[in-house]
């Protein structure tokens, strides 16, 4: 079994970006700017959002970080929203989810403009990534897609399930593994808390791809030997013998698992850090299409 190592790989991608913004600057263009928006106090949220500032940090970009109170109102979101749209300094920015309860998510992610959205939340984007046209992949999925490449993992006529159907991760997911080109070109099952005799489906897939956030619900009877098992979940479950009283678990029995797969990712260390990286990526992405678009003007 191969680890698919999700840090190290990001590493390289971040050391890849860092290369590109230094041509930037070399040639005196405007680096990448990535903002982001957070709403209250949330641990996790506020862990995740600083992670991403220091990443932007250290390839070059500017970042902000745009606090607002638990009290903010949908109105007052929005409003910052409008002003982002509106600031041509801004190349990217992200609204980190979850929001508090007096604002409708799908609301604020509509109101973010698609050609900044480079979270790949945006209907626009999600509709234009469904036909395989240009478009901000959602960073998750982008990561999973940049590892299966680099690590050279065949998805041409391979089965593919998919555990979850999440708009983040799921679905867009399942349209991607199915796409022509590579990664994709394979045949995928899509399934969640509805689907009928699951590990029927599981042990016959070559690549499973999991985001259900119910740790260890990946067992090493669901799969086949020689499976690749990519583990997007990430839960925090007590456990009183260790110093923070948690410790980090994904939705794949990993020390059962791990004795069948042929490629599997850690929890942590996996997944997580690659997301970042696909962040920046599409803020790079998304500086090089706003630098084109003022030349041709």
């Amino acid at each position: 079994m191969k680890l698919l190592d999700g840090k190290k790989v990001s590493n390289d991608i971040k050391d890849e970006i860092a290369e590109e913004v230094k041509k930037m600057k070399a040639r005196g263009e405007k680096v990448p700017h990535l903002a982001a928006i957070i709403v209250g106090n949330d641990g996790a949220s506020l862990t995740y959002v600083n992670s991403k500032v220091k990443s932007c940090k250290r390839v070059g970009f500017e970042s902000s970080l745009v606090r607002m109170s638990a009290t903010t109102s949908e109105i007052e979101l929005l409003d910052k929203i409008e002003e982002l749209n509106q600031d041509d300094d801004i190349d990217g920015f992200i609204v980190q989810l979850p929001l508090p309860p007096q604002i409708d998510t799908q609301k604020i992610l509509m109101a973010v403009d698609p050609d900044k959205d480079v979270d790949g939340f945006h209907p626009e984007n999600f509709g234009k990534m469904s036909l395989d046209m240009t478009s901000f992949i959602p960073a998750t999925p982008f990561g999973i897609l940049e590892l299966l490449e680099r690590y050279d993992i065949p998805t041409k006529g391979k089965h593919t399930c998919v555990i979850g159907r999440s708009h983040i991760v799921g679905r867009p997911m399942s349209i991607l593994m199915g796409r022509s080109g590579f990664p994709g070109n394979s045949t995928v099952t899509l399934t969640h808390k509805y689907t009928k005799n699951i590990t029927q489906i599981t042990s016959q897939a070559d690549i499973i791809i999991i985001a259900v956030g119910i740790p260890h619900f990946l067992k090493a009877e669901m799969i086949k030997d020689d499976a690749v098992v990519i583990d997007v979940g990430i839960t925090r479950v007590p456990d009183e013998t260790t110093e923070k009283g948690y410790v980090i678990t994904g939705d794949v029995d990993f020390d059962n698992v791990k004795k069948k797969a042929s490629y599997l990712t850690p929890v942590p260390g996996g997944v997580g850090p690659m997301t970042i990286a696909m962040l920046l990526k599409n803020t790079l992405l998304a500086r090089e299409r706003h630098q084109k678009r003022e030349q041709s003007k």
